[in-house]
């Protein structure tokens, strides 16, 4: 079956008009004659928006409760049984309610998509998970419903819905995105202007990287070799010494020039012959690229210049930052160019900056002389001819021995320049010329002397002899320095497992960088007969299974690596076995941390067991043994209880059953808490409209309220915040039996009022008990501690010391704050601090 087409509509922010263009294409399409159905579209209100749903067939949504409250869910299964040509579902990295089928709804559409049923849909630019830190250092909201990156690219088609923020700003004044109570609060806080600007930026970079892989296919599909740039790129060339900190600070003020640019620094281990890296200059260098906002890459090859110059063009690069040579000039240079003379050769259309410093032609570098280029055989081919020549000229009137003995020289020369190959040229070559000049018969070819015959074979034995030692020097030379490069790469990535810096995503990054592939995938077996399933990848164009990769590397029986562009060497094939070996460690290391994880989180859930057991013996068997003393005296026939007894046993009954229920309550949303199985449905709510519910069951003669009037709405989960305040009033009355209970509320205050740089609103409940010192605040808010426990209130226990452990978890998880201080002139201050209100509901 042919998967179905997937076109999403990014935004900026909400109110920019997704659903709105959403809704008109379908229209479009429609009337094209296509079977369109709206799936699940929210309007939140907006008039516009449900208008728009006009003469579109909209299917019933699928009501699932959660907590007392209905929520709209897409109904998949009635979509897939309508199954329509394109289905329009609304809000891509929505979160569903617990209960649906799959927890986000991306994963409802993949089951659209793989019935062959096109889709529609909408998210915006703070779902997407690689953005979700800069997201909040912007806006100061964390989000919690994201969507993987990887699977909004997968999309076919994406479309950015964009409008200027002052117009934005400007529809949201009008009421056209949220209702007028609320526009004020969401102009001050998420609908700044500085934050519709910088979100709109993110929006346009991400989608340009999009275009970008979109402009790389393209090229791939019609073999274009050529670069074309779509952002300033800059590959900075480290040649591991000290000058690489000069090379990338010039990069970075490139770069500071434009907006959106990169830098990405390179450093190909030396398998030239030249000196030793310093692994200090190094790290010190990989630290700075990371604070210059950059990436850092470990590439190998024999040659540095082509290394970088691949991996320049693999990248998109518009410019390249590399030193200039440390050799001094000579006419040795002339003939054996360094690095940067062959990176501007073949650069082609990528700008190269040779950047001087301090030990430019300082002479401090090795060049390996044993190793054979091509140059150095060209040279020797040349010197093979034309020695033999010149030594006959210069010693023709010697004899035939002096003149064989300098010939000798002269083929060892050679042997020594160009190796075996030219050297035997010049050893047969400065044969055939002595016999002719030298040997009797002169002038002939021919050989009359047995000892001359003897002479001239010992010769080209000798010179042959010593080219094949030559040119095995060259092969361990050059097999020594492979050796090398490959023990530095592999330092590399044991230095990054043992600093558990590396991670597998950044592991196949290195194997791609350092092999030059195009893309790289580790597969995983699962299932019986094993199947291959992308446990990760990186690179464009990923193969599906390891039939489709160019190179396999099977890892372990349960692990396999891919390798898309090219098919590697047999000389490359062992590096890349030792590659997956250290795949198999950091495997191991990620399976030691989680063990260690799951070892810690055993041990606090048995330090809560147990403490569990322990308080429960005592705090339940005590309204337990109430509640059975009352109901045994109620059920004996020979005594007869006057109504005002009765009253009173039942009375009795109803408080320990009470107590049970709250001691019952807490234990349950403490093991939630503990298993994280708390999902807050967090959206625009008033302290005013919690307050009743969470007071319900106090004296009123005990707590007074000072709420100024009209205060801003919170972001919270009414229910949830009404248990975290009755917990802290419940307490405060527990504990302050004689004092009067103060709850105050108040916006941005001091100025302290604030959580991640938004502003908050804080509710404050005031005691004027007997307080809690400083030094035991923090231990007041762990599970299963009460105040009674060190000695400091006049109450018996009563409770298992989970109230404000609970009313912190509570508080947090919800994005606010619990804290605790001591009221002036003696008591306790719970502070509650909670973000104002953004006008969005959504589940965390």
């Amino acid at each position: 079956m042919t998967r179905g087409i997937l076109r999403i509509f990014l935004g900026a922010a909400p109110g920019v008009g997704k659903t709105y263009s959403m809704l008109d294409e379908g229209h479009a399409q429609a009337a094209a004659g296509v079977d369109v159905v709206a799936g699940i579209v929210l309007d939140h209100g907006r008039e516009q928006t449900r208008a728009q749903l006009a003469g579109l067939e909209v299917l019933p949504a699928r009501t699932v409760n959660y907590r007392g409250t209905d929520f709209p869910e897409l109904d998949v299964a009635a979509l897939l049984a309508r199954k329509p040509a394109l289905a329009l579902v609304d809000e891509y990295a929505h979160s569903n309610i617990p209960g649906s089928g799959n927890a986000k709804r991306w994963q409802d559409v993949e089951e659209l998509l793989a019935a062959g049923i096109d889709v529609y849909s909408t998210v915006n630019v703070q779902h997407l998970a690689s953005l979700g830190d800069v997201v909040e250092s912007i806006t100061g909201v964390r989000q919690q419903e994201t969507v993987p990156d990887d699977v909004v690219r997968r999309a076919d088609q994406i479309e950015l819905v964009d409008i200027p923020p002052e117009l934005l700003r400007q529809r949201l004044s009008t009421g056209h995105v949220y209702a007028a109570d609320k526009v004020d609060a969401a102009l001050a806080n998420y609908f700044r202007l500085g934050n519709l600007t910088a979100l709109r930026e993110l929006a346009l970079l991400w989608l340009a990287d999009r275009v970008e892989e979109g402009v790389a296919a393209y090229r791939e599909s019609h073999g274009i070799a050529a670069s074309w740039p779509t952002r300033e790129r800059v590959v900075v060339g480290l040649p591991g010494g000290p000058e690489g900190e000069v090379l990338l600070r010039r990069a970075a003020r490139i770069l500071s020039r434009v907006s959106g640019g990169e830098l990405l620094a390179v450093h190909v281990p030396r398998s030239d012959g030249v000196a030793g890296d310093a692994p200090s200059a190094l790290e010190s260098q990989r630290q700075l690229v990371t604070d210059l906002g950059g990436t850092y890459h470990f590439v190998g090859g024999e040659d540095p210049a082509r290394a970088l110059l691949d991996f320049a063009k693999n990248v998109g690069a518009t410019q390249i930052v590399i030193g200039s040579s440390r050799r001094k000039p000579r006419l040795g240079f002339l003939a054996s160019p360094g690095v940067g003379a062959r990176v501007v050769k073949g650069a082609g259309d990528i700008d190269v900056h040779m950047v001087p410093h301090p030990l430019s032609g300082s002479g401090r570098t090795v060049r390996n002389r044993s190793e054979l280029n091509r140059t150095r055989v060209i040279v020797g081919f040349i010197l093979a001819v034309a020695l033999p020549v010149l030594v006959q000229l210069c010693t023709g009137h010697l004899s035939l021995q002096t003149i064989m003995v300098v010939q000798l020289a002269a083929t060892i020369a050679v042997a020594l320049v160009g190796g075996l190959w030219p050297a035997v040229l010049a050893a047969l070559w400065g044969i055939l010329i002595l016999n002719f000049y030298s040997a009797d018969p002169i002038g002939t070819l021919h050989i009359n002397d047995p000892e001359n015959l003897l002479t001239l074979l010992v010769f080209l034995l000798v010179a042959v002899a010593v080219s094949l030692a030559v040119d095995q020097s060259v092969r361990r030379s050059r097999e020594a320095l492979r050796a090398g490069a490959e023990a530095a790469i592999l330092s590399e990535l044991a230095r990054g497992i043992l600093a558990s810096q590396d991670t597998v995503q950044v592991f196949l990054e290195q194997v791609r960088d350092h092999f030059g592939m195009r893309a790289v995938v580790l597969f995983a077996a699962s299932g019986s007969p094993a199947t291959w399933r992308p446990e990760g990848s990186v690179g464009e164009d990923p193969p599906a299974s390891p039939d489709d990769a160019d190179t396999v590397e099977a890892v372990s029986e349960h692990w396999t690596l891919g390798l898309s562009g090219r098919v590697l060497p047999a000389s490359d094939r062992r590096l890349l076995s030792a590659f997956g070996a250290h795949l198999m460690a950091l495997e191991q290391r990620e399976a030691l941390n989680q063990t260690q994880r799951e070892n810690v989180q055993l041990s606090q859930d048995n330090n809560i067991r147990t403490s569990v057991l322990r308080a429960v013996s005592h705090d339940l068997r005590t309204p337990l043994a109430g509640i059975k003393l009352a109901v045994s005296s109620l059920r004996q026939t020979e005594v007869t209880f006057s109504p005002a007894d009765e009253a009173e046993l039942l009375a009795t009954i109803e408080h320990y059953s009470d107590r049970m229920d709250a001691l019952v309550g807490n234990l349950l949303d403490m093991s939630r808490l503990s298993a994280q199985m708390v999902s807050p449905v967090v959206g625009p709510v008033t302290w005013q409209e919690v307050l009743p519910a969470a007071l319900h069951g106090v004296p009123m003669q005990r707590v007074r309220r000072e709420l100024p009037p009209n205060m801003p709405a919170i972001e919270a989960d009414p229910g949830l915040l009404e248990r975290v305040i009755a917990n802290i009033v419940e307490n405060a009355v527990k504990y302050a039996p004689d004092s009067e209970i103060l709850v105050v509320g108040s916006v941005g205050g001091s100025g302290s009022a604030t959580i991640n740089g938004r502003p908050a609103s804080e509710l404050r409940v005031v005691d004027r008990g007997v307080g809690v010192p400083a030094a035991e605040v923090m231990a007041m808010f762990q599970p299963f501690q009460r105040l009674d426990d060190v000695s400091y209130g006049p109450q018996g226990g009563t409770g298992v010391g989970l109230g404000l452990a609970v009313a912190k978890g509570f508080t947090e998880i919800m994005g606010g704050v619990l804290a605790a201080e001591q009221t002036p002139g003696g008591g306790l201050t719970m502070i509650i601090r909670m973000p104002l209100s953004t006008g969005i509901v959504r589940t965390l």
